[in-house]
């Protein structure tokens, strides 16, 4: 730095101010995941899973993938498991349910393939007293389910997330299987700190995250969650999970995120270019979600302040992360020139050189944990970097692109207001049962706790 500025080029010096700070605040992030604990298993638990846990499964495909996932839940002894798809598939997924296990999988069907009717309608059809949405591929270790429910022994908790880890679609990851690992890594991180320093986390992920039936099955969650529109017009079908975890917040719950062996599930990603689809899906439903948290309900801004930072903060990182090979650029240019004419003493490859080992040393330290486990993929690290820089570019091209709500990677969805519309009409109601009364009472109790310590509540 010093020897640059001998050059008389003392924007590097603000620069270096703000690489200081990014790199501060991220080993900050590093010592809060260390100190973080997961919440261990109580000695006599509250809720059993043979009783009070219901697992949601919106699905539309499901193929031989979802055998086993279903067999990792059922380890964990759910009462039921509720899949939910449009009616041209119930007839393979019943065929397909009934071979893992008919008495405890159930099929229920909606008019259009929509996730978020999907998992209105499962919501209706349960009784227990917590609902787990999981993805039709998330696999669960066996302890996920005791470790999930341990969370919920704090009455104030309404909403519970767990780890993840990537699952190979073949023999051999594919570099877009990696990208996605190096990814869940430094979001494992990022979880985990956010958890640790102010109780809150940015997104529950949808692969897998427990909810409290009571707050679910509230008529304004679920009249919200399926007429959900960005802009007042455009009907959003994905982001569900940010929906509620933004639901969490502005209505007085908290939240836990479960980051351990026991409780890290395996899942699925596009092994190929599609994968990238699912990213800048992702980074829309980041951009409108965030948005709302921020400047619209700003429920985050007192009650979680560190996760309010974690959004103000990706708002600018695209600009600041494409700041540096401008900035590199513009020295390399300066550096062909003879110093008498205004150009600089460094040589052009001493600066490339510089850049690149600092580049390759930065980014290989925020994907340690995975390289730990998987020291081979050392040799992505190259392309974990330009795939930065190419994310950076998309996250601004999502920004003016906020009005695209389709889904991107699966075709079969349907239009989200055609959709909603036909749900209601179709007047549809929960299936009768004989046992509401057990998840009833308890829930009653902990909505009655909360009207009168949650100031967020009328």
């Amino acid at each position: 730095m010093l020897y640059l500025t001998a050059d008389k080029f003392p924007v590097f010096v603000p620069f270096g101010v703000i690489g200081f700070y990014r790199y501060l605040w991220y080993c900050i992030r590093l010592i809060a995941r260390y100190v973080y604990r997961p919440i261990p298993l109580p000695e006599t638990p509250t809720y059993r899973a043979d009783e009070d846990v219901t697992i949601i499964v919106p699905t539309i495909d499901a193929g031989e993938e979802f055998r086993e996932a279903a067999l990792s839940w059922l380890v964990g002894n759910p009462k039921e498991v509720i899949i939910v798809t449009e009616e041209k598939m119930r007839a393979p997924l019943q065929e397909l349910a009934d071979s893992v296990d008919p008495t405890r999988i159930r099929v229920l069907t909606v008019p259009f393939a929509n996730k978020r009717l999907q998992m209105a309608h499962g919501i209706r059809n349960t009784t227990t007293d917590i609902i787990v949405f999981a993805d039709d591929d998330a696999i669960w270790p066996p302890l996920l389910l005791p470790y999930v429910l341990a969370c919920f022994e704090d009455q104030q908790v309404g909403g519970v997330g767990t780890s993840q880890r990537v699952k190979s679609c073949g023999n051999k990851m594919t570099v877009w299987e990696v990208l996605a690992g190096f990814r869940l890594t430094i979001r494992n991180i990022e979880i985990a700190s956010a958890t640790h320093i102010d109780g809150g986390i940015p997104c529950l992920s949808g692969r897998t995250a427990a909810y409290r039936t009571v707050i679910l099955k509230d008529p304004d969650f679920l009249h919200g969650f399926t007429n959900d529109l960005w802009l007042g017009k455009y009907h959003l079908n994905s982001g569900d999970d940010k929906f509620l975890t933004r639901w969490m917040v502005s209505h007085g719950w908290n939240t836990y995120v479960q980051v351990c062996k026991e409780a890290e599930l395996l899942s699925t990603m596009k092994p190929n270019w599609r994968f990238l689809k699912q990213v800048l899906r992702w980074t829309r439903n980041t951009w409108r979600s965030d948005f709302r948290s921020v400047f619209t309900e700003r429920y985050v801004w007192t009650k979680h302040p560190y996760v309010c930072y974690t959004m103000i903060d990706k708002f600018i990182n695209p600009l600041t992360l494409l700041v540096g090979p401008v900035l590199v650029s513009y020295l390399l240019y300066k550096s062909t020139k003879p110093v008498d004419q205004g150009g600089y003493h460094l040589p052009a490859w001493d600066i490339a050189v510089s850049y690149l080992v600092w580049l390759f040393c930065t980014r290989t330290l925020k994907v340690l944990p995975h390289l730990w486990y998987r020291p081979k993929d050392i040799i992505y690290v190259p392309v974990f970097i330009l795939f930065g820089y190419y994310f950076a570019i998309m996250k601004i091209y999502a920004l003016f692109t906020l009005h695209k709500t389709g889904w991107g990677t699966r075709s079969g969805i349907g239009d989200p207001a055609t959709a909603t519309t036909a749900a209601q009409n179709n007047n549809e109601k929960p299936n009768e049962t004989n046992e509401p009364e057990r998840s009833q009472s308890r829930t009653y109790d902990v909505e009655m706790a909360q009207n009168v310590n949650n100031p967020y509540r009328a």
